[in-house]
């Protein structure tokens, strides 16, 4: 691929408005799918061919900080069953990552049923999983993931921000909001920067 203009061989699956701007911005000739939070509009997002689940996660462990890139072998689906993520897409973008000065986290996610806090993170934790979405792991056939960590065991978001205008219709979510305001964009856009980064050095088979 030349400038990460040509038509990328893969399906970018984005869970928000946000993370599909910033997909769209750094990965101008990919087809990028904004499948709602869980995959909530229904959409098959890759068909027969490759999906790269990328986004925000939430982490699970103390040490990682926001900002973490996280590419995993290995997704927990919530029935409980794993993920083997596709080894070609998940190697090309660990390489990528490392070409833009990033060593990510390959350490298994969890996708979960909803925003996990409390004890849920450590308890996930302690099963060797470092971040949580709610996306990678509905996804099938060939799946790969780009996520990078938003909130933390020290820095929790609410609930509430699964739904952003109920949740700014409440006082006490109002100082998250000037957080979420200016990392939440700036992480995104490093996901987006991994997969775009990618598709300048490598064009993956089907």
């Amino acid at each position: 691929m030349e400038n990460g203009s040509s038509r990328a061989p893969f399906t970018v699956v984005t869970a928000t408005p946000l993370e599909a701007r910033a997909a769209r911005r750094e990965l101008p000739g990919a087809r990028v799918v904004e499948a709602g939070i869980a995959l909530a509009r229904g959409e098959s997002p890759g068909g027969d061919g490759a999906s790269i689940s990328i986004g925000l996660a939430g982490g699970l462990r103390d040490d990682l900080p926001t900002g973490t890139v996280v590419i995993p072998h290995r997704v927990l689906r919530p029935d409980g069953t794993a993920l083997e993520c596709d080894p070609e897409l998940t190697h090309a973008l660990t390489q990528a990552a490392r070409s833009l000065g990033i060593e990510p986290s390959s350490a298994p996610l969890v996708t979960a049923g909803s925003v996990v806090v409390g004890s849920e993170r450590a308890r996930w934790a302690a099963q060797g999983y470092v971040a949580a979405d709610m996306e990678t792991g509905l996804l099938a056939g060939r799946v790969a993931a780009v996520r990078v960590i938003l909130d933390t065991p020290r820095n929790e978001l609410s609930r509430d921000w699964l739904n952003p205008a109920l949740a700014m219709l409440k006082p006490w979510n109002w100082p998250q909001a000037l957080w979420l305001g200016r990392e939440a964009p700036r992480c995104a856009r490093l996901a987006a920067r991994v997969v775009a980064a990618m598709s300048q050095q490598v064009a993956p088979s089907r």
